[in-house]
C-alpha cells in the first residue's frame, strides 16, 4: 500500500507527459517582466512559451487576421475591447492585470522637471526631437499624447515629435541620443539604465494606464494555464519587481 501511495503522488506531482506550446502576444513594454515570468511557467509547467512583444494595436490587427495567439496582453482597454467585440476573446478570460505610470525621461542626467501648464518643453528640448509611440494608435503614445494636451503643452511640441511602432522603439531613440527625450512607462525607464526619468505625467492628465488580459477563442487550452499563471503570488511579485502596478482581482 505504501508503495502503491508513493507511485500515484509521483504521477500526480510529475511534470505532464506532452508539453504545450503558449503563444504570447504582448504590449512591447512587458518584454522585460514577462520573459522572467514565461521562464517561472516552463520550469514548472514543462510547456514552451513563444512570446511576440509590439505595439498593442499591430499584435491587434495581427490577431484579427488570424494569427495563432493563445494570449493577448495589451496596454489599453481600447484593443481588447476591439478583439472582444469581434468575438475573438474566449469568454470569461479577461481580466485587468496591471498599471503603469508615464514618464519623461532623458539622454542626460539633470534636475527634475515639473510638468504644468507652464512648463517650456521646447526649451528643454534645445532643437532636439521629443521621442514618443505611434500618437493615434499605440497606448504609450496615445497616453503621451493626451497627457500633453491635458497640460496645454501639445501644441508647442507636435512639430518636434519623433514618433516610433512601440514604446520600446522610443526608450531606445532616448537610450541611444537620438533623441534628448521620450515619453514612456515608468517601468521602461526602470529596464532601461542609459535614461534618465525627469519627470511623471500626474494620473489625472492621462486616461488610467490599465494592462487587460485574455484568452484567445479556440485557444484556451494552451491559453488558460498561462493566463491563471499571470495571476499567482510568484508572477505578480515578479511584475512589482519590474515596476508594475498589480491591480487587485
Amino acid at each position: 500500500m505504501i508503495r502503491f501511495l508513493a507511485c500515484l503522488f509521483a504521477v500526480f506531482l510529475a511534470p505532464p507527459l506532452w508539453a504545450r506550446d503558449v503563444t504570447v502576444f504582448a504590449a512591447a513594454s512587458l518584454g522585460t517582466a514577462l520573459e522572467e515570468i514565461a521562464r517561472a511557467y516552463e520550469a514548472e509547467t514543462g510547456d514552451h512559451v513563444t512570446a511576440s512583444y509590439a505595439g498593442s494595436s499591430v499584435l491587434a490587427r495581427q490577431i484579427e487576421q488570424g494569427a495563432p495567439a493563445d494570449v493577448f496582453l495589451s496596454a489599453n482597454t481600447d484593443w481588447m475591447d476591439a478583439l472582444e467585440g469581434g468575438g475573438l476573446l474566449a469568454p470569461g478570460t479577461r481580466r485587468d492585470l496591471l498599471g503603469n505610470a508615464l514618464v519623461l525621461v532623458s539622454a542626460e542626467p539633470g534636475t527634475p522637471v515639473t510638468l504644468t501648464a507652464q512648463t517650456d518643453l521646447p526649451a528643454l528640448l534645445a532643437g532636439g526631437k521629443l521621442a514618443m509611440a505611434l500618437v493615434d494608435s499605440v497606448p504609450a503614445g496615445i497616453y503621451g499624447k493626451a497627457a500633453l494636451t491635458s497640460l496645454g503643452l501639445w501644441s508647442g511640441v507636435a512639430p518636434s515629435v519623433a514618433q516610433s511602432d512601440n514604446v520600446r522603439s522610443t526608450l531606445a531613440l532616448v537610450a541611444t541620443g537620438a533623441a534628448p527625450f521620450g515619453i514612456v512607462y515608468a517601468t521602461d525607464a526602470q529596464a532601461e539604465p542609459r535614461v534618465h526619468a525627469r519627470a511623471t505625467f500626474p494620473d489625472d492628465s492621462h486616461p488610467p494606464i490599465t494592462y487587460p488580459a485574455a484568452a484567445l477563442t479556440g485557444h484556451e487550452q494552451a491559453g488558460l494555464p498561462f493566463l491563471t499563471f499571470l495571476a499567482t503570488p510568484q508572477a505578480r511579485a515578479m511584475f512589482e519587481r519590474n515596476g508594475f502596478r498589480v491591480l487587485a482581482e
